[in-house]
């Protein structure tokens, strides 16, 4: 074990192709370097046992359970480093954990190896009122947040629906149903703290930092949000905070069918309503919510809508968007002014996922993400819904469309290898014809495992190989969340223009010598 601390202590040039697996058991973890873990953060924070390592090996997607060798806690960023550094320096995969809400399978230990779980690191470190600023450890949920705030005047508006944790959502680039006016994580994130492979640590926007903008060089900040744990370990976090709206009223309204549905959507983007939440349910979906949440809506397709601001702004944005939305063809309005009437209307929203689950108790579910320009938005909605009828499928359609974004959600058996088969080839289809439309294959889950096909058609050849070479800049040895993107090259696709992407984003050029910048430099915790 002694000999395992010192070679971590001193990584740089090290890096032995040592097997880290016990003699005879196919990816199970030696004694010693179960030992080592346990020296850095503590026996207690460090588990081998066969149910921690299942909940550790999957999320809410369909995907299958693909546990790691050993699920270790850490407290701090020294304890981070030191992990880093000991895996990296024995060839162990490493693996970044949040709460385990995502959906495309990115937290599956595809090579076994460590799970570093950021939850234990859950302290709200420097609220800056008069920045609009706060930093955060990555296991603050966005729930724990906003009620830290709540009598600052401010607030964290992304919300992707889950309570995920900051740390994760940053990993993911999630968004949710804010971002038509608050913008997605990619928005609102200004300087992130992370450590690297092999333990060094990187501020992105330079030690304690939270300006609003900068011209200073690369943007390393947008390189490390969306890129699912491939580059390093995020272990804080500088965001950016909104003032919490004076006022806030929320609405719902049925329309004779989705095309109306999506073209009030479109007028009122187009006539510049500031709406702050503006949410898309089929039929199918609001039925399931009515079962699920007990509503009593309307079953038809149907908007959720909200608007911040004043008393005076909030009466003209209502009185514009019921003029559009009634154009449109709505009806059975129902407005929501109170907060327990609007937290119980977006609870339904949010619980969606687990509504549409109840459809077909015992299945798993699989939730499409595509994006579109929003003048593409009726065109794809619209042939979807065809889709999913003539598929023979149980699924529902839900989005935050305006931002382009929607989801279908398919129930699907696990076992049944052709229903499976079915829902994938439904899931591509769907990617490529949102590509088509100069859209992305992903708006906010991520690409995970299952949409790597898709991110190298979307990307093209060049992007591919940029994003590797990064990848192999600063993971040389592949061993942060391997499995996951960048996959092989792929083809090269035309010019897109979507309002929000999970794709992995890279800055404008490599630069070379990122991988010895901070050679040397001491992880003892600062604020980003």
């Amino acid at each position: 074990m002694a000999s395992l601390l010192q070679a971590a202590a001193n990584p740089r040039g090290l890096f032995p192709w040592r097997g880290y697996c016990s003699r005879g058991t196919k990816g199970e973890l030696g004694k010693d370097f179960v030992e080592a873990l346990k020296a850095v953060v503590g026996s207690p924070h460090v588990s081998t046992t066969a149910a921690d390592r299942e909940q550790h090996g999957h999320d809410e997607s369909m995907h299958r359970c693909r546990p790691p060798g050993a699920v270790v806690w850490p407290q701090n960023v020294e304890q981070v480093s030191q992990l880093a550094a000991l895996c990296y320096s024995q060839g162990v995969p490493i693996v970044p954990f949040g709460t385990g809400t995502g959906l495309e399978g990115g937290v599956c230990a595809m090579q076994g190896g460590v799970c570093i779980n950021l939850t234990r690191m859950d302290q709200i470190l420097r609220v800056n009122p008069q920045d609009f600023s706060v930093v955060v450890e990555p296991g603050v949920t966005r729930k724990t947040l906003n009620t830290y705030l709540r009598d600052s005047g401010l607030w964290f508006p992304v919300d992707p629906g889950a309570d995920a944790s900051l740390g994760g959502m940053v990993a993911t680039a999630a968004s949710g149903t804010n971002a038509v006016r608050y913008g997605t994580m990619r928005d609102n994130v200004l300087n992130l703290e992370v450590v690297l492979p092999g333990g060094r640590l990187l501020h992105t926007a330079g030690l304690g930092r939270h300006f609003r903008k900068s011209a200073a060089g690369y943007n390393l900040t947008g390189l490390f949000v969306g890129s699912e744990g491939t580059l390093g370990l995020i272990t804080a976090a500088t965001l950016r905070l909104h003032p919490a709206p004076e006022a806030t009223v929320a609405a719902t309204c049925a329309f004779p069918s989705v095309q109306a549905a999506v073209d009030a959507t479109v007028h009122i983007l187009q006539a510049a309503v500031p709406v702050a939440r503006i949410e898309f349910l089929d039929e199918v979906m609001m039925d399931a919510c009515n079962r699920h949440s007990q509503l009593n809506s309307f079953v038809a397709p149907t908007l959720f809508l909200e608007f911040h601001g004043s008393e005076r702004a909030l009466a003209e944005q209502i009185e514009r968007a019921e003029e559009i939305t009634q154009h449109n063809g709505a009806s059975h309005f129902s407005w929501a002014k109170g907060a327990q009437e609007r937290s119980r209307l977006w609870a339904a929203r949010h619980n969606a996922w687990y509504a549409a689950l109840a459809l077909r108790p015992g299945c798993k579910g699989y939730s499409t993400d595509v994006c579109v320009p929003i003048s593409r938005l009726p065109e794809i909605l619209v042939q979807t819904k065809e889709d999913l009828k003539a598929s023979g499928l149980t699924g529902c359609i839900v989005g935050h469309v305006g931002d382009g974004n929607f989801h279908c959600i398919l129930l699907v058996d696990p076992e049944d290898t052709e229903e499976l088969r079915r829902v994938r080839d439904f899931g591509k289809q769907l990617g490529r014809r949102a590509l088509a439309l100069h859209g992305t294959c992903t708006g906010e889950h991520g690409i995970g495992l299952g949409k790597r096909q898709l991110l190298q058609e979307e990307v093209g050849v060049v992007g591919m190989e940029i994003m590797r070479q990064l990848k192999a800049m600063l993971d040389p040895r592949g061993l942060m969340n391997p499995g996951k993107p960048p996959p092989a090259a792929g083809s090269f696709c035309p010019r897109r223009s979507f309002l929000k992407s999970s794709v992995i984003t890279t800055p404008q050029v490599m630069a070379d010598g990122l991988h010895d910048a901070w050679e040397g430099q001491n992880p003892r915790r600062t604020l980003v």
